[in-house]
C-alpha cells in the first residue's frame, strides 16, 4: 500500500470513528435525558411517599383519639351498666317488697270488707287485687325499659 492509500484508508477510519463518536455523542446526550427524567420522576415519588407519610402519620393520631374516645364510652357504658345493675336491685328488693306489704293489706281490707256485706265468693276481689297489682308491675317494666333503652 501507497502512502496515499494509507493515509486515504486512515482517513476514512477517523471518518467511520468521527460518525461513531457522533453516534456516541447522542446516545450519551439520550441517556443524560433519560437520567433526568428518572431523577424527576424519582423525585417526585420521594415527594408521593412523604405524602402518603404524612397521611399515615394524621391517620395515627386520629386512631389514637378514637381510641381515647372508645375508653371513654366504655367506661361510660360500665357506669351506667352499673347504675342499671343496682336499680335492678333496688326495684327487686324495695319494690317486690313493698308490693307485698300492699298486698298483704289489701286483703286485710278485703277480707273485713267481706266480713262486713258477707260476701262469698272472695275471687272477684282477688282478681281486682291481682289486676292492680299487675298494672303496677306493668309500669314498672316500663320505667325499666326506658331506664335502659336510656343507659343505652
Amino acid at each position: 500500500m501507497t502512502d496515499t492509500e494509507l493515509l486515504l484508508e486512515m482517513a476514512k477510519n477517523i471518518q467511520e470513528i468521527k460518525h461513531d463518536m457522533h453516534v456516541m455523542k447522542d446516545d450519551i446526550h439520550e441517556l443524560k435525558t433519560d437520567v433526568r427524567m428518572l431523577k424527576d420522576d424519582v423525585q417526585a415519588l420521594k415527594d408521593d411517599v412523604q405524602v402518603l407519610k404524612d397521611d399515615v402519620q394524621v391517620l395515627k393520631e386520629k386512631v389514637q383519639i378514637l381510641n381515647g374516645d372508645v375508653q371513654v364510652l366504655k367506661e361510660a357504658m360500665a357506669s351506667s351498666n352499673q347504675k342499671l345493675a343496682e336499680l335492678s336491685l333496688k326495684l327487686e328488693n324495695e319494690t317486690n317488697h313493698n308490693i307485698q306489704i300492699l298486698a298483704e293489706n289489701h286483703l286485710n281490707i278485703i277480707d273485713k270488707l267481706n266480713a262486713a256485706i258477707r260476701v262469698q265468693d272472695k275471687s272477684i276481689l282477688y282478681e281486682v287485687q291481682i289486676s292492680g297489682l299487675k298494672s303496677r308491675m306493668d309500669c314498672l317494666e316500663r320505667d325499666v325499659e326506658t331506664i335502659k333503652r336510656q343507659a343505652s
